[in-house]
């Protein structure tokens, strides 16, 4: 490759839910460091490193405000709700007056929250489940949309209704009693009472709904209930290459959420086909795609949901199977794609995912970042014990971003 055409331009690989805490099953070492990356390694030793806060106080401790984060947007001006961000993925056109709220399918027993996504629910089965969830429960007030297996959406209209609501995120509350987990408002407001009041009408008759839906009947982990979550209206971003100075960026995800920001800051989504969100997920189309999308833009996104999902699960040995594809088949081939090319690579999670917890923390994350404009540190290798010790300090903001794209 024409090393001049690339010189100074971006990869990050952001890693979802990768950071983790040490276990006793691995000697005291985090998964990260139990799995071989030498590839990672390599930005660590060939560059700086430190941390980011990518979950400030006062935030969810979600993907959407993870990125947003890492992407450099401030939380307390941009947010929106993860519904909102989902809705502008799939093209939903949301008029004022509407509220999108993120719907997953979830699997209730015995009162219990035991499953955030329907044993990674199918993406056929899912569509033509909120399908016909928008057939016989649809109407003028609400609408159902799917997306990517459990990940789906809903969407209330009318200026009866309100986003100020408290929730809980499904992923977050997996075992716990479904009673302790009720929607509630966020003020004294009327609307914000009937919001409540509706989606506990709707949450009830779908769920003896969906209890008797042929597609669950012999399902191992059936999709018996609705989980309406993080609201929100319309959002409005500042454009990318408008805060960065004229940078141009495109990102690579299988999930709405991380296709949505992108959307909302004016960058380019690249769809690979085969890209589910997941361990099965196409590593190959995403490499591939990284490499190509490096020829017309500054900076490249490529992110990976799998090894959240595994963080989730509880699983570690999937947990660590993920990281090392990750290294394997997207951070190996993009850097050897472009070596001595003069190309800036990144490497962090949006987030941890302990396994020992099974969801998100605000533990800031390790960052690594190598580049010609980068000054080495003495940090050799890439982990959350070693990340803290390097030239990088504690990043906030979109200090981290800037630093990538050699911006003051």
């Amino acid at each position: 490759m024409n090393g001049n055409h690339y010189r100074g331009k971006a990869v990050i690989f952001l890693a979802d839910g990768m950071a983790d805490e040490p276990l006793a099953e691995l000697g005291g070492k985090t998964p990260l460091e139990a799995v071989e990356t030498p590839f990672m390694d390599s930005i660590a030793a060939n560059g700086a490193s430190g941390t980011f806060l990518s979950l400030p106080d006062g935030f969810p401790t979600s993907s959407d405000a993870a990125n947003m984060s890492v992407m450099g947007y401030s939380l307390a001006q941009f947010y929106p709700g993860r519904g909102p961000i989902e809705a502008e993925s799939q093209g939903i056109a949301l008029e004022s007056d509407d509220i999108a709220w993120r719907c997953n399918l979830v699997n209730v027993r015995d009162g219990i929250l035991r499953d955030y996504s329907a044993g990674h629910i199918d993406n056929s089965i899912s569509a033509r489940i909120m399908q016909d969830l928008q057939e016989n429960f649809g109407s003028d007030k609400v609408t159902f949309h799917p997306g990517v297996s459990y990940r789906n959406l809903l969407v209330l209209h009318g200026k009866e209704f309100s986003p100020d609501i408290n929730y809980f995120k499904p992923d977050s509350s997996q075992d716990e009693p479904v009673s302790e987990l009720e929607l509630s408002p966020l003020n004294g407001s009327p609307e914000a009472a009937h919001t409540v009041a509706f989606l506990k009408e709707l949450s009830e008759k779908t769920a003896a709904f969906l209890e008797n839906h042929p597609l669950n009947r012999d399902a191992a982990v059936p999709a018996n209930r609705i989980w309406p979550w993080s609201p929100g209206r319309k959002p409005h971003f500042t454009a990318f290459s408008e805060k960065y100075e004229g940078k141009t960026g495109a990102v690579i995800s299988a999930v709405d959420v991380i296709s949505g920001i992108a959307k909302c800051a004016g960058m380019d989504v690249i769809k690979v086909p085969g890209a589910t969100g997941f361990i099965d997920t196409n590593y190959e189309g995403k490499a591939q795609a990284a490499i190509r999308a490096l020829n017309d833009h500054d900076m490249v996104y490529v992110h990976l949901e799998a090894i959240d999902e595994c963080s989730h699960l509880g699983d570690l040995k999937l947990k660590m199977r993920a990281i090392r594809e990750f290294e394997e088949r997207i951070v190996a081939p993009v850097m050897k794609a472009f070596e001595g090319c003069g190309v800036t690579f990144a490497i962090l999670p949006d987030h941890p995912v302990p396994i020992h917890l099974r969801k998100h923390t605000r533990t800031p994350v390790p960052v690594a970042i190598c580049g010609e404009h980068i000054t080495p540190d003495s940090v050799m290798r890439y982990s959350e014990k070693d990340a803290p010790n390097g030239s990088l300090g504690f990043l906030h903001g979109d200090e981290f971003m800037r630093r990538v794209l050699n911006l003051k």
